[in-house]
């Protein structure tokens, strides 16, 4: 998340530079053997800069971008209209969870908080796995339930790395303890400033819904302090469980 270190290609700079002044003018008599050799030296030279501008050109078209929330998929923070918004389940430890739409498939790591109060994430070795936040509720219970991931570091793609492709209407499905996987519909999937990070919106306890946050980073990434300047949040609410057994989670 917000200690994602990963220097994107499309944000290096590719410098170069050549003496200035004009071109030699041509040579009136064939040179030597000495400035044949300085010749094919400078083309082979010329070469090689060619082929790596070209390198870094094919790297920079073929790097992909993490995809940003759209304002069309803002939605909203709160439950929507016509879900079954009353249901709730008991406390179990959350295992795993599922998004269908951007492919996420991934166990969940418990996790606390650092000495500053702030959320713990995940180690970045462990970039691909989720983490549930241990001081919030159990998914499915009443009130709100954090669920976080990083978006990429420097060695690629983090578990959340598609979290801001998600829109309102699709699933999230995340499997407790107890057997049960608790499914929940995305209403809103937004991107803040951490400098303007609403807490009060995001971490607030629902007190009639059983809610749940999906975080991790977005926006513009800060090469200074190797921080994403945003926060990348999805809105969601248990419309439905499935108990043990079953079969496919809601797809």
């Amino acid at each position: 998340m917000g200690h994602a270190v990963r220097r994107r290609i499309a944000g290096f700079r590719v410098v170069m530079s050549w003496p200035e002044g004009t071109f030699a003018p041509p040579a009136t008599k064939p040179p030597g053997p000495g400035g044949l050799r300085a010749r094919v030296a400078g083309v082979a030279g010329a070469l090689l800069i060619m082929g790596g501008a070209a390198a870094v050109g094919v790297a920079v078209a073929g790097q992909q971008h993490a995809p940003q929330p759209s304002l069309a998929a803002a939605g909203a923070t709160g439950p929507s209209a016509g879900g079954a918004w009353w249901l709730s389940l008991r406390h179990s430890l959350p295992v795993s969870i599922e998004i269908p739409a951007i492919g996420v498939h991934s166990v969940l790591l418990h996790l606390g908080a650092k000495p500053d109060g702030t959320m713990q994430v995940p180690p970045l070795q462990r970039a691909t796995v989720a983490a549930w936040y241990k001081y919030s509720v159990t998914p499915g219970q009443i009130g709100t339930s954090v669920i976080e991931g990083h978006v990429d570091t420097k060695q690629g793609r983090g578990v959340f790395f598609r979290l801001g492709a998600l829109r309102p209407g699709d699933l999230v499905n995340v499997r407790l303890a107890d057997g049960i996987t608790a499914v929940f519909r995305v209403t809103g999937v937004r991107q803040y400033l951490k400098s303007k990070f609403p807490a009060k919106t995001v971490y607030r306890d629902a007190t009639r819904f059983a809610a749940l946050r999906l975080i991790t980073c977005g926006g513009n990434f800060d090469f200074a302090t190797n921080q994403y300047l945003s926060s990348t949040v999805v809105f969601a609410f248990l419309v439905a469980s499935h108990p043990a057994g079953h079969g496919k989670a809601a797809a």
